[in-house]
């Protein structure tokens, strides 16, 4: 056996058996992964791990496999669209478009933001999974928005403990369905994995503590605009909490949306951006504010809104 490839689970990951999770993250059968968790080949956190133990999101899995390839390769290529806010020796500061992935993964062959810094020649922090290197946020690949990257290591490792110790001020745009009652309010419900499907999440009674906080800026006709500060930052937690209050995000089926209206606005993809970040500069410790505007699609559907 080589010496084992260390990997971090993904929030997207987080409960699953280790047999599942550790076949996504590898791409190895399930059957081979029970093999290798019987013969004590899988540790998550110093400790070696059965096949129906559960992943945790976060934390360093050990995986040893001999010769066979874990994880995903950084192919680096150049995105269209992606746009640098703020570069300097500590972080860079991307728009996001729709579309592109913060970093490559299993089961996702688009493009990924990671990859385009490589391509650009952006030197990035080495902390982190290969694949994730100087990555300490991210954004879905329907959300659009502002999002920072690490460049320094030491940037790298101030950021992430902003970010787990909510220190950092995260502002999203949400158009949603309906009208918010009331107009100022919090979701404060626990966020897990949906029971019925892999990919979905859901306000579940054992899921990890998830608070939203919404104000609404603007109603239309059938629909609201909301500005959200999240506390937590879990996996769709926007997207979870608007459909758990009955105000799904327009554009957003998965979690309930209306197709109807979706198409009648021109959207392909849920109305959700991250227009602000605010944090304490790693470099300098002063207080720094980013800002990414509506993209197109987004700024279509408002102004046909605002004509009715």
């Amino acid at each position: 056996m080589s010496t084992p490839r260390i990997v971090l689970v993904p929030d997207g990951l987080d409960g699953l058996r280790v047999d599942q999770a550790v076949s996504r993250i590898t791409g190895l059968s399930r059957s081979r992964v029970s093999d290798l968790a019987d013969d004590g080949h899988i540790v998550m956190d110093g400790k070696v791990l059965s096949r129906s133990d559960r992943a945790r999101s976060g934390a360093l899995l050990e995986i040893t496999i001999g010769d066979e390839p874990v994880g995903v390769q950084v192919v680096p290529q150049e995105v269209e669209g992606i746009g640098i806010i703020h570069d300097d020796d500590d972080i860079v500061v991307v728009d996001k478009p729709v579309g592109v992935a913060a970093h490559p993964s299993l089961g996702w062959e688009g493009p990924s933001v990671v990859e385009h810094l490589a391509a650009a020649g952006f030197r990035i922090s080495t902390s982190g999974a290969p694949e994730r290197q100087g990555i300490v946020q991210r954004l879905d690949v329907g959300t659009s928005g502002v999002m920072v990257v690490a460049k320094s290591e030491y940037a790298y490792t101030v950021l992430k403990r902003a970010f787990r110790n909510r220190q950092v001020d995260k502002t999203y745009h949400a158009l949603v369905q309906g009208h918010p009652d009331p107009s100022v309010g919090t979701v404060d419900a626990p966020i897990g994995r949906h029971p019925g499907h892999d990919w979905k999440m859901a306000v579940t009674s054992g899921g990890r503590h998830s608070i939203t906080h919404y104000r609404v800026s603007e109603m239309f006709i059938g629909a609201s605009l909301l500005e959200i500060q999240l506390e937590t930052g879990r996996t769709h937690q926007i997207r979870v909490h608007m459909s758990a209050v009955r105000h799904p995000c327009v554009g957003d089926p998965l979690y309930g949306s209306d197709p109807v209206m979706a198409r009648r606005l021109g959207l392909e993809r849920q109305w959700l951006h991250a227009v602000e970040l605010g944090l304490l500069h790693p470099g300098t410790g002063e207080p720094v504010v980013f800002h990414s505007e509506y993209p197109a699609d987004l700024q279509h559907a408002l102004d046909v809104l605002r004509d009715i």
